[in-house]
């Protein structure tokens, strides 16, 4: 039941998807399916087999970011009010909709979660720090943080991602063991 409406919600969401600013090199669809496949992962690690849960968790990676097709700034928000804009054609009762949305807005930086279900999804947001392909994928940030004037040069943007690393920690049990490790040997590098 749960993977045919995830499914229908994930091709209407990939479809809108589509239609990001090019310019959101990092903010776009791939972030998206990763941070879905990562939510899956340490869900699955901590534990997590309650399959509405999973599906809520689900549908929360799926939208977090949806709101930078309105904007940049305070993208939560509107990634909130687009699910909020679909969810009732999906069934979702309003305890639901409030878990959803209390997940989307956990993913706002800086993070800070309540309960396990968003420690995940705040994990898998930001996975990539602890992994191999952190600089390709920073890489993209750096050029997205350009772009919108986030950042004015490369020094700046090594300044910040410093000082980001130094100040991020995973959430999750299953992180701090699978990425910190590997988050350290970066932050060393960047020092």
């Amino acid at each position: 039941m749960y993977d045919q409406i995830f499914e229908q919600m994930k091709a209407q969401v990939c479809k809108k998807l589509d239609n990001l600013d090019k310019h959101l090199t990092y903010h776009c669809k791939e972030h998206t399916f990763d941070v879905l496949e990562q939510s899956i992962r340490i869900a699955k690690a901590e534990g997590v087999t309650n399959a509405h849960q999973l599906h809520l968790l689900k549908v929360a990676a799926l939208y977090h970011d949806s709101g930078f097709l309105e904007t940049y700034a305070d993208h939560e928000t509107h990634s909130c009010m687009i699910f909020l804009s679909e969810a009732n054609r999906y069934g979702f009762s309003d305890e639901d909709k409030e878990q959803i949305i209390q997940l989307i807005m956990a993913t706002k930086i800086p993070q800070a979660p309540d309960n396990l279900m968003e420690r995940i999804i705040c994990d898998a947001d930001l996975d990539y720090l602890g992994r191999d392909d952190f600089y390709k994928i920073g890489d993209t940030l750096r050029q997205e943080f350009l772009h919108y004037s986030i950042v004015k040069s490369d020094d700046e943007w090594e300044a910040l991602q410093l000082k980001f690393l130094l100040n991020h920690h995973y959430h999750t049990q299953a992180s701090q063991q699978l990425r910190e490790p590997v988050k350290q040997r970066h932050l060393h590098q960047l020092q």
